[in-house]
C-alpha cells in the first residue's frame, strides 16, 4: 500500500509541476502500476471508465462535424446581442452550460458549449482560457443537482432508492437540488466578480452568422435527448453501462456517413476524426488505471474506514468530516471510485449509529449521503485534474492552442468551489441534519 501511495502522489506532483506532460506522466504511471502488479492485467480492462472515453470520441467528433456547420458561430452571435459586455457573457455560458449539465454527462456538456464560448472569444479578440474553465466547473457543480447529471448521482439515488422527483423533494423537504442551486447563486457571483475587469463593451453592429448546415445541429441535440432517455430506461432492459458512449459513438458515425455522401471524399470522414483529442483520452486512460492500482491496493478503502472512525459517534461531526475530506480526496481522486467505496460505509455506519441512538437508520444516512454527493462532486473543480469535464475542457484549449496554467485554474477553481460547497453544507445539515 506504502508504494501505491507514494507512485500516486509523485505523479500527481509530476502532472502539477509539467503540465505540458500530463498525458505521458499518467500513462507512464499506469502502466508502472500495471507492471508492478499493483493492478492486476486482469483487472485492467474493468478499471478503464470506456464510457466516458467512448463519449469523449464521439462527442468531440460531432463537435467538429458541429463547428464546421458554423452553427457555433450563430450562438455566439446571439448571446452577443444579448449581453452588454464581456463579463456578462462570461457568466450567462457558464450558467447555460450549468443548465444542461443538470440533465446531460458533465464532459458531454463541456464539449457542446466550449464551442460556442472559443467563438465568442475569437470575436471579441478576449482570452479563452478562463471562459473555458467557467463553463467546466459550473458543469461539475450542476451535474449533482438531477438523478441523471453525474455518475455519482445515479449511485447515490440507487443507494437511497430515490427517483428523479426525489432529488427536488424528498422525505417531505426540499431535497439536494436545491443545495446545489444556492451554491450556484453564490458560485454565480464569484464568477461575476473573477471577470469584473472584462467589462469591455461587446459592438453590436455585426451580421449574425449564416449556418451552412443544419444536419450536426440535429445530431447533437438528437445525443442530448437520447442521453436524457436512457437515464430513464428501466434496470430490466439491462443496458450496457457504456450506453452513454456507444449512443455518441453511433451518432458521430451516422454524422460522418452524411458528411461522406454530401462532400464526396474521404477527408468528410477523416477531417472530424482528427479532431478527437486523443492526447486527453491518454491523461483519462492514464488517471483511470492510477486510481484502480491504488484501490487494488486499499488505499481507498483505507481512506474510507479513517473518515469514518474520525467522526464516529457524533452524526454531525461525522457529516462536517465526510464534506470536507470528500472536497479534499476528489480534487486528486476521480470521483466515481471514491464514492462508491463510500457508499457502503456509510449505510453500515448509519444502521450502527441508528441502533445505538435508537433512530431510523435511513434518517441519520441521509445528510452524509447528500454531504458525500456534494463534496466529491465539487472538490473536482479545485485542480485541473480532479474531474473529467475539467480534463476535457483544457484539452479543447490545448487543441486551439492555448496552455492552462495551474494558476489559472486555481484562480477559479477554488473560489467557485468555496462559494458553491459552504451554502450546500450549510443546507444540507439545516434540512436533514438530526
Amino acid at each position: 500500500m506504502t508504494v501505491a501511495i507514494i507512485l500516486f502522489a509523485a505523479t500527481y506532483i509530476l502532472m502539477l509541476v509539467f503540465d505540458k506532460f500530463r498525458p505521458y506522466i499518467a500513462l507512464a504511471s499506469g502502466i508502472i502500476f500495471i507492471i508492478s502488479g499493483m493492478l492486476p492485467i486482469g483487472k485492467v480492462l474493468d478499471e478503464l471508465d470506456f464510457n466516458v472515453l467512448l463519449m469523449i470520441a464521439g462527442t468531440m467528433g460531432l463537435v467538429a462535424l458541429f463547428i464546421e456547420s458554423k452553427m457555433p458561430a450563430l450562438l455566439a452571435d446571439l448571446v452577443m446581442e444579448k449581453v452588454p459586455n464581456v463579463q456578462k457573457a462570461a457568466v450567462a455560458l457558464s450558467l447555460f452550460a450549468g443548465i444542461i449539465s443538470a440533465f446531460v454527462d458533465n464532459v458531454a456538456t463541456v464539449l457542446m458549449v466550449a464551442p460556442v464560448a472559443l467563438e465568442i472569444c475569437k470575436k471579441l479578440k478576449t482570452n479563452p482560457v478562463p471562459f473555458i474553465i467557467g463553463i467546466a466547473v459550473s458543469s461539475n457543480l450542476q451535474g449533482a443537482a438531477t438523478l441523471v447529471g453525474d455518475t455519482t448521482a445515479i449511485m447515490l439515488g440507487s443507494a437511497l432508492d430515490m427517483s428523479f422527483m426525489d432529488f427536488f423533494w424528498f422525505k417531505g423537504k426540499p431535497s439536494v437540488f436545491f443545495a446545489v442551486e444556492l451554491g450556484a447563486i453564490l458560485s454565480a457571483v464569484i464568477l461575476a466578480f473573477i471577470f469584473h475587469k472584462n467589462k469591455a463593451p461587446i459592438e453590436k453592429n455585426f451580421t449574425r452568422t449564416k449556418v451552412n448546415d443544419y444536419i450536426p445541429t440535429i445530431l447533437l441535440v438528437g445525443v442530448i435527448v437520447l442521453l436524457i432517455c436512457v437515464s430513464f430506461a428501466p434496470d430490466t432492459l439491462n443496458l450496457p453501462k457504456e450506453i452513454n458512449g456507444l449512443i455518441c459513438c453511433a451518432v458521430l458515425v451516422i454524422g460522418l456517413i452524411y458528411n461522406y455522401i454530401k462532400k464526396r471524399n474521404l477527408s468528410a470522414i477523416l477531417e472530424p476524426l482528427k479532431e478527437i483529442d486523443f492526447q486527453t483520452l491518454e491523461l483519462l486512460v492514464g488517471l483511470f488505471l492510477m486510481i484502480g492500482g491504488i484501490k487494488h491496493e486499499g488505499v481507498i478503502d483505507a481512506i474510507a474506514s479513517l473518515l469514518a472512525k474520525a467522526g464516529s459517534g457524533n452524526i454531525f461531526l461525522l457529516y462536517t468530516v465526510i464534506v470536507w475530506a470528500s472536497v479534499l480526496i476528489s480534487a486528486f481522486i476521480d470521483n466515481i471510485p471514491y464514492v462508491a467505496t463510500m457508499i457502503p460505509v456509510i449505510a453500515a455506519l448509519s444502521t450502527q449509529l441508528g441502533s445505538q441512538m435508537n433512530l431510523d437508520s435511513v434518517l441519520i444516512a441521509i445528510p452524509l449521503y447528500f454531504g458525500l454527493l456534494s463534496g466529491a462532486t465539487l472538490g473536482g473543480n479545485c485542480t485541473p485534474i480532479g474531474a473529467s469535464a475539467n480534463i476535457t475542457g483544457i484539452g479543447i484549449l490545448r487543441k486551439a492552442g492555448y496552455e492552462v496554467k495551474n494558476s489559472d485554474f486555481f484562480k477559479i477553481g477554488i473560489p467557485f468551489t468555496l462559494a458553491a460547497i459552504i451554502p450546500a453544507y450549510i443546507y444540507i445539515w439545516l434540512i436533514y441534519g438530526i
